[in-house]
């Protein structure tokens, strides 16, 4: 973590301008439906404030396209963040303009104001320096909490930074970068990184980028069925990327030449249908029917992917191991989330990136008994691909 936080700088008697991601799901009452995100930035608010800082918070909310709509409003969340801080949150009905600038230096130490979502205006996204200018204009110090944003050159992650020093790090981003910079550079080692969901296609780059660094790959989820057939196995009407054929081959005998021991599944659980409730049987994997389609690792797989986390030191993962949003298809999902839990009492590292296995571990209850759940599903994969993060890349160096 070579960039400068809040705890590297005296903001006292500053306005700090912190982008935090509350971008929370609604239901058709404007009722938050999942204040997690929200929950997440509290310790940074609360330290800044602590500190003698006044906060002005920018976030965006949905995909108004570039104009209001009062569908994704961030009205609701200034009454949610001021019930969680146990203050009052002061709303601006815009994020930019002469009004929005005097509410945030009428301010005092110990205030806060949240802005109206910045993706009201379509210049948040094009990264436009007036508009970033005008942001600026609402603060003395950035800070940067929203990692779930970060992999974007937006105006409120990267524009603004050319217009404002210090800018600094908030304590979600920081732990945030540390782990997932741990998983990525200095990892304990035997190191594993599970990788799951529909198709490779959405993970070649995080593949490509973790076979050098992991001692075990262990693959399950839709893209399990390409290898299987790139292997010259029959995999029924299992969900197949034709045109990843031969990359899964070439990923598979890089794999063998860099001495990587890459796992795939041994068994599966297959249906007759994309069916929740359609007839299921467990077969092992040069066995599937043709008429059927594998929906989820099976119990031999399980016990094989349990045993090699078990004795990792460091464990990553990243996507589902079957279709989890379907019950009976979910229980290869949760023995890993479980798997992890036990792994993280013995002493391992583990981070879970974002997205859908993060809703897994969620789902189960058990994202306080891993070491890190990544708030940032697309930020998370960047990460984990070696690319560098725009909103980190912006942020004042140590």
């Amino acid at each position: 973590m070579n960039k400068m936080t809040i705890n590297d700088s005296d903001v006292t008697g500053r306005r700090c301008l912190v982008r935090v991601d509350f971008n929370v799901p609604f239901d058709e009452h404007l009722v938050i439906t999942d204040d997690t995100r929200i929950q997440a930035s509290i310790p940074t608010i609360s330290a800044l404030l602590a500190k003698g800082a006044s906060v002005v918070l920018m976030s965006h909310l949905g995909r108004p396209k570039g104009k209001p709509d009062p569908k994704y409003t961030l009205r609701p969340v200034a009454t949610r963040l001021s019930e969680l801080l146990g203050k009052p949150v002061a709303f601006a009905s815009d994020c930019v303009g002469p009004e929005v600038e005097a509410m945030s230096r009428a301010l005092g130490p110990g205030e806060v104001l949240l802005l109206e979502n910045l993706r009201y205006h379509a210049e948040e996204e094009a990264n436009d320096p007036s508009f970033s200018r005008q942001l600026a204009a609402l603060g003395d110090v950035y800070v940067n909490d929203a990692f779930g944003s970060a992999h974007r050159a937006h105006a409120s992650t990267e524009g603004v930074t050319h217009f404002l020093s210090p800018c600094l790090a908030g304590l979600l981003m920081e732990t945030e970068i540390e782990y997932l910079g741990q998983a990525v550079g200095t990892p304990a080692r035997p190191y594993t990184a599970i990788l799951g969901g529909a198709k490779i296609s959405g993970k070649i780059d995080v593949i490509q980028n973790l076979l050098g660094k992991v001692d075990t790959l262990l693959i399950g989820g839709g893209m399990m069925f390409t290898f299987l057939k790139a292997k010259g196995m029959e995999i029924g009407s299992s969900l197949l990327e034709q045109d990843k054929l031969e990359l899964a081959a070439k990923i598979l005998a890089d794999a063998e030449a860099q001495n990587r021991r890459l796992v795939l599944p041994v068994d599966t659980v297959v249906a007759g249908a994309f069916d929740n409730d359609s007839p299921s049987r467990i077969v092992g994997v040069d066995a599937i029917p043709a008429d059927m389609m594998g929906l989820d690792i099976g119990p031999e797989t399980i016990e094989l992917f349990e045993e090699i986390i078990l004795a990792s030191k460091t464990v990553i993962w990243n996507g589902p191991m079957g279709v989890f949003e379907m019950p009976n298809f979910a229980v290869g999902t949760n023995a890993i989330a479980q798997a992890l839990v036990r792994a993280t009492e013995a002493g391992a590292i583990t981070v879970v990136g974002g997205g859908d296995s993060a809703a897994a571990i969620t789902q189960a209850g058990l994202e306080a008994k891993v070491s890190h759940v990544s708030t940032g599903g697309g930020a998370s994969l960047e990460f984990l691909e070696g690319k560098e993060l725009p909103g980190v890349a912006a942020l004042t160096a140590k």
